[in-house]
């Protein structure tokens, strides 16, 4: 069975930092793009952020390119993803995935952020 656990939600001033990070289990980590996606109260789930395996190849969504950063534990088997400079948009719950040949597979429960102005 294949779990994704995030954790590292919670309450922050605006411009402030916060690190998710999602832990795996049952997955073969190797081979696998993570990534990490949000959903905002009454909007559509958007992608945020990806790390391929391998050439660790990243890509960002705009809105966060410059403030978020994606990386890779591969002995941990767990990926993070550190938002800094948050802002009042940027409250979503934020979901883990892990992705194979252009789709993702894998999803967590997802970890609320909520960032006061």
């Amino acid at each position: 069975q294949v779990l994704l656990v995030e954790s590292g939600g919670g309450l922050v001033q605006a411009g402030g930092p916060l690190r998710l990070s999602c832990a795996t289990s049952g997955l073969t980590f190797s081979g696998y793009t993570m990534g990490w996606f949000r959903q905002a109260p009454g909007k559509e789930r958007e992608f945020v952020a990806a790390i391929a395996w391998g050439v660790e190849r990243t890509d960002y969504a705009q809105s966060v390119k410059g403030r978020f950063t994606i990386s890779r534990d591969n002995a941990k088997i767990t990926v993070y993803l550190q938002m800094n400079s948050l802002k009042s948009e940027d409250t979503a719950v934020y979901y883990c995935a892990a992705g194979y040949k252009s789709a993702w597979n894998y999803w967590g429960q997802g970890t609320q952020v909520a960032v006061s102005s």
